[in-house]
């Protein structure tokens, strides 16, 4: 008999929740009848978004760049829930600029270069390393199973386009380190996987000219537009549903490959 495992029940911690892709994930915990975190900005609409839904969820004002932040966020998930079973990566920043600006004759900012790799790699990595301390003190189920964590790369990855060469580089980082990670967790039962969406309508590509939006939903094969964050959200689910996905790295796309 297969270990499904069933999410409701289950306390997840999500970063970049109070918007895009993290806030559909955390409105789809609630729903599944989990608890969630929302990991964000102090700025964002975090605080907003908990009150919504209600008393299992609760607002953790972070920068995932921050020791003292996450390991405060993660206090809170014991402190609110007693147990924490899933941390979901979502934070992430993005710059888009050429390397060399010829017209310009100015050189990609470092600084620039630096933050998104950052807040993208560094950022993840530290949700991850502060999050699993507080997974291993869960029971093992059947399988020995006790959590597991899901980051969020992007096509960029492996297709990234003319001005990204940040932003590119930093999911490739976090494409690297999802088998070395899970290899790392494996002996604690704790699964690592990541999801690399493709065009998704977050606030990212919400700020660009309707135009441009349907340009680029007319680049994806099927299904022929932009993803919507509840896929996202229901990818997540699934793969905490399902034990043997470890180590991965899923693209959730429509079959895009995007041109330079």
């Amino acid at each position: 008999m297969a270990n499904i495992r069933c999410v409701k029940g289950m306390v997840g911690l999500v970063t970049g929740g109070a918007s895009g892709l993290g806030r559909a994930t955390v409105e789809r915990l609630v729903q599944s009848g989990a608890s969630a975190v929302i990991v964000d900005l102090q700025s964002s609409d975090g605080q907003a978004l908990a009150a919504s839904l209600g008393k299992q969820c609760v607002f953790a004002p972070a920068d995932v760049t921050s020791e003292a932040d996450v390991q405060s966020a993660v206090s809170l998930v014991r402190e609110k829930f007693g147990k924490l079973d899933l941390a979901v990566n979502c934070a992430g920043i993005a710059v888009a600029v050429k390397t060399y600006n010829f017209k310009k004759d100015t050189p990609h900012s470092l600084e620039d270069f630096q933050r998104v790799i950052n807040v993208n790699i560094a950022g993840t990595f530290n949700v991850i390393r502060l999050a699993v301390g507080e997974m291993k003190k869960n029971d093992p189920d059947a399988d020995g199973h006790r959590g597991c964590i899901i980051n969020t790369a992007s096509v960029a990855a492996f297709d990234g386009q003319t001005g990204q060469a940040a932003y590119s580089a930093s999911k490739g980082g976090i494409v690297g380190m999802t088998l070395p990670i899970a290899r790392d967790l494996a002996p604690m039962g704790i699964r690592v996987v990541t999801i690399a969406p493709g065009l998704f309508s977050t606030p990212l590509l919400a700020s660009l000219p309707e135009k441009v939006r349907s340009f680029l939903a007319r680049q994806v094969p099927f299904p022929s537009r932009l993803g919507d964050p509840a896929e996202f959200a229901h990818l997540v689910t699934s793969v905490v549903e399902n034990p043997m996905i470890n180590g991965e790295v899923i693209r959730l796309d429509g079959a895009i490959r995007m041109q330079p």
